[in-house]
């Protein structure tokens, strides 16, 4: 009998470059030849140390074992970088307060540079490229968002908005109908948070170096069957 495929489930990076390569590693170990999906559940940008180096991997594709393809969904984040490099008056009060300094810094921007000259260092094919991300996932048994869904709304009739930006309360277990939810966003560094309807997979990685990877059976309801863990320096 063919073993089902995996669908592995990266939370917010945040500009660990170093944490996303070792992540692929062990993802690639780990599928042993086994189709696969990688799904990046948003959040590239901001607080880290390698904002373009994370997009560049993400936008390159780089050779990935045949049998794995990928898919990156839009994050909050992204929705900040996007909207202060049409409206750089935005980003003083905005964009830089959640990281975006950071990020202006992998592109070339120097300290002391007004924001409006540091924010012509992104390319528009980056912007373009963000802009086109889809916010959800969905397969036979999950929704992959980078923050969370509605339960009592259709997932064709979703708010932008909240799929980005909302937080569950805590303890929360609501998945969506009979799916489960696989998410981010929402910080726990002692995480991954595992509950019957939903796994949040956001674990700090930009700050503790540590990044957990959810492994889903496409055969198999529910949460993850597994995790992979990676870790590279704290910042």
């Amino acid at each position: 009998m063919t073993a089902a495929a995996l669908t592995y489930a990266i939370a917010d990076l945040h500009g660990r470059l170093d944490l996303l390569e070792l992540a692929y590693d062990a993802i690639s170990a780990d599928s042993a030849g086994r189709p696969a999906t990688i799904v990046h559940l948003g959040d590239y940008v901001d607080r880290g140390p390698q904002s373009r180096g994370v997009l560049e991997w993400l936008m390159e594709d780089p050779a990935l074992p045949p049998w794995i393809r990928r898919i990156c969904l839009r994050g909050n984040h992204e929705d900040i970088m996007l909207a202060c490099a049409r409206d750089a008056g935005l980003a003083g009060r905005w964009w830089m307060p959640n990281g975006g300094g950071a990020t202006l810094l992998s592109y070339g921007a120097r300290i002391g540079d007004s924001i409006a000259s540091a924010v012509v260092h992104v390319p528009a094919e980056h912007l373009a490229w963000l802009a086109a991300l889809p916010r959800l996932h969905v397969d036979r048994h999950r929704v992959f968002v980078h923050a969370g869904v509605d339960p009592a709304r259709p997932l064709d009739r979703q708010d932008d908005e909240r799929m980005g930006w909302m937080l569950y309360p805590d303890g929360c277990e609501d998945g969506h109908g009979q799916r489960h939810i696989v998410h981010g966003h929402h910080q726990h560094a002692q995480g991954p948070l595992l509950f019957s309807g939903r796994t949040n997979l956001d674990t700090f990685a930009w700050m503790t170096g540590r990044l957990v990877v959810g492994v889903f059976d496409d055969a198999l309801a529910g949460g993850p069957i597994r995790t992979l863990e990676v870790k590279g320096a704290p910042a």
